[in-house]
């Protein structure tokens, strides 16, 4: 009975949000204020049917009600608690539950009491009621989550094993609330074209939910990552995977956004490349939907394998991210133009930051659909994988670090180069000096490896000369200083938290990658082998029963120079209700590096069982994780403030 209160709860949030639709759409040609507070009404009455709908089908999940399709197909009796609450959104249905629930949430959170005219925040909403009739008529009728089995099976089929685990419980919700998060600035950019009004106070209302779905993004992707690391079992943490590539660039257009937005909040420039990159968010968010779902793609991370359902969805990217281009077309030749400025100032700045950041996007892109493109059209299948990207991505991520630091330093309008190096050359001497101590000491062959420190370096100091420029350290009285410290904005110190934790980052992918060391071997008990300076001993093979699974456990001891460091306890795991074997790694944390162990299949040797061992040193690899995490703590830092919450004040509205 649950589960047909949620369908119907479902059904009657598509229907309310055609009528939120029609309520908006009216109110903005009325000017009638009775007709946009019922079409905001019927934005939160969405919601909550399908809120309500999601409940269901999380009910149904945790008591293992069989008689539910998607529950019979994607969980299991024996499934831990957590696992069977995830399992909700674990399967392309329940995925599609979970994006219609964050785009109604947001458009519910659009149709709060704010600052926004009238006429702009009732176009808004309707465009954001709109996607919400896409999403659910398609949720409803092609990828229904609360369909009925007759008979019900007795047991389900279960999760993928690599999918039950805690980081990827929680991954999809902040990945969907950063994708989806993107609608509202596309609902804004749309309704901002229908009125003909992009300017600063536009730009000042798109910054806040431009921010929040870049902030939740960021943590999306690097719960992702860090998945990948300790459970894919293959040592690293990005390869630059079709779908991860489907993530990142919306998070790449997002970071476009949030600069380009400033520009023309603070200077009223660049009104129609804002507006183009608050579509094109979105539009990336939809694409990736596209190949998660679609079956184009083969991948751990692919939620379904279904053409028809695949044909819908690129459907629904077609005439959304379309029509949302086409009124662009329509109306960005009348947008003003906005403030002139010097080639050197902080508007060249950021217009640079978003020509890289853009072709970046576009590497990406390309290298993404290439090998899609290349096999409809020749039948012949091929991969682009990390040589490619190393080639096009990694230059152009490089000129943007490298300009990075100086960008807050420049003044509007017109700036003074000389002026910023003299405030950034302790910050340069920093990054020459850490790029050449590696050089000399950890290893003269990685001469690369040495620049991509400096740059983390470069970027860390720079961040931190920004701060100190801004209280006048060193200039002014001690006091003085500590005044302007803590008078700070939040804006401020946000946007100093996101590019330390980008420089972070840097240096920690740099050393992962550039001094990484494997080593691999099928070891008896006893056996032993090297992986740098770490002696790794195979003592014994434990037996274990999971709640699910079944599990061989190895024994290890790590030394390094005679000395214990730690006994990792990596696993293979079979689980029999889907007949899948997975591989969960040893971690030793020492300090910033990990000493990662895994342990592979048994294999019959001499007259004794061996089993593949693989170990590897990866050095100060916390810092791939640390540093995303910096970057959202400044991303909800900046959101925190008050200046930024509030945006701009009503206009005075003309009669009609």
């Amino acid at each position: 009975m649950i589960a047909e209160v949620g369908a119907f709860a479902l059904i009657l949030a598509l229907a309310v949000s055609l009528a939120q639709v029609g309520l908006s759409v009216a109110a903005r040609i009325r000017r009638s204020p009775v007709l946009a507070a019922a079409g905001e009404g019927a934005a939160l009455v969405a919601f909550l049917g399908v809120l309500v709908a999601f409940a269901a089908l999380m009910h149904a999940f945790v008591t293992s009600d069989f008689s539910v399709a998607n529950v019979a197909a994607n969980s299991h009796s024996e499934k831990p608690l957590l696992y069977r609450v995830a399992g909700t959104w674990g399967s392309h249905e329940g995925s599609m539950l979970l994006w219609c629930l964050a785009l109604t949430g947001f458009g519910a959170m659009v149709a709060l009491p704010r600052s926004l005219p009238s006429g702009l925040k009732a176009l808004t909403v309707a465009v954001q009621g709109l996607l919400g009739v896409v999403f659910l008529a398609y949720t409803v009728f092609a990828s229904n989550p609360l369909s009925r089995l007759n008979p019900a099976p007795v047991e389900g089929r279960s999760l993928n094993p690599l999918l039950q685990d805690p980081a990827l419980a929680f991954h999809p919700p902040f990945l969907y609330a950063g994708y989806v998060g993107m609608s509202v600035v596309f609902s804004l950019a749309a309704a901002a074209l229908i009125e003909g009004r992009v300017d600063a106070a536009w730009a000042r209302w798109v910054r806040p939910w431009a921010l929040a779905a870049w902030s939740m993004l960021t943590v999306g992707i690097t719960l992702g990552a860090f998945w990948a690391y300790y459970e894919l079992g293959w040592g690293g943490w990005w390869f630059w995977d079709p779908v991860e590539n489907a993530s990142f660039m919306p998070w790449l257009v997002a970071a476009a956004l949030l600069h380009s937005a400033i520009v023309t909040e603070k200077r009223g420039a660049l009104p129609g490349w804002t507006v183009f990159l608050a579509l094109a968010a979105f539009s990336f968010s939809m694409l990736g939907a596209f190949l998660v779902r679609s079956g184009v793609l083969t991948s751990v991370h692919a939620f379904a394998v279904d053409p028809t359902r695949g044909v819908l969805l690129l459907m629904i990217l077609g005439v959304s991210a379309g029509a949302g281009f086409a009124l662009f077309a329509w109306r960005a030749p009348s947008l003003a133009q906005g403030g002139v400025f010097a080639p050197v100032s902080r508007e060249s700045a950021l217009v640079l930051n978003n020509i890289l950041l853009a072709a970046a996007t576009a590497t990406v892109l390309l290298g993404t659909l290439f090998p899609l493109i290349r096999e409809a059209a020749t039948g012949e299948a091929i991969s682009v994988g990390p040589p490619y990207f190393n080639l096009t991505f990694t230059p152009l991520m490089a000129a943007l670090l490298i300009l990075l630091p100086a960008g807050p330093l420049l003044a509007w309008k017109r700036g003074d180069a000389r002026g910023v190096m003299q405030r950034l050359w302790i910050a340069a001497l920093i990054a020459v000096a850490v790029g050449l101590a590696t050089l000399l000491l950890v290893s003269p062959r990685h001469a690369w490896g040495a620049a991509g420190v400096a740059l983390g370096g470069w970027l860390t100091a720079g961040a931190l000369a920004e701060i100190l420029e801004r209280v006048r350290a060193f200039r002014a009285p001690a006091a003085e200083s500590l005044r302007r410290l803590i008078g700070l904005p939040r804006g401020a110190w946000g946007m100093t938290l996101a590019h330390l934790g980008l420089g972070v980052f840097v240096l920690g992918a740099v050393f992962e990658t550039s001094w990484k060391v494997e080593a691999a071997e099928t070891l008896p008990i006893g056996g032993a082998l090297d992986a740098g300076a770490y002696h790794v001993v195979l003592q014994g093979i434990q037996p274990v029963e999971g709640p699910n699974y079944d599990a061989e456990r190895a024994q290890l001891a790590v030394t390094r120079n005679g000395a214990p460091i730690c006994a990792p306890a990596p696993e293979r795991r079979f689980y029999p209700a889907g007949g899948q074997t997975t591989s969960e790694v040893g971690i030793c944390y020492q300090g910033m590096s990990h000493v990662y162990v895994v342990l592979g299949e048994r294999r019959e040797g001499q007259g004794e069982p061996v089993w593949l061992v693989r170990a590897y040193w990866n050095p100060w690899a916390s810092l791939i994780f640390i540093g995303p995490a910096i970057m959202a703590i400044g991303g909800l830092v900046s959101l925190s403030d008050r200046r930024l919450r509030l945006g701009v004040g009503r206009r005075k509205e003309q009669p009609a």
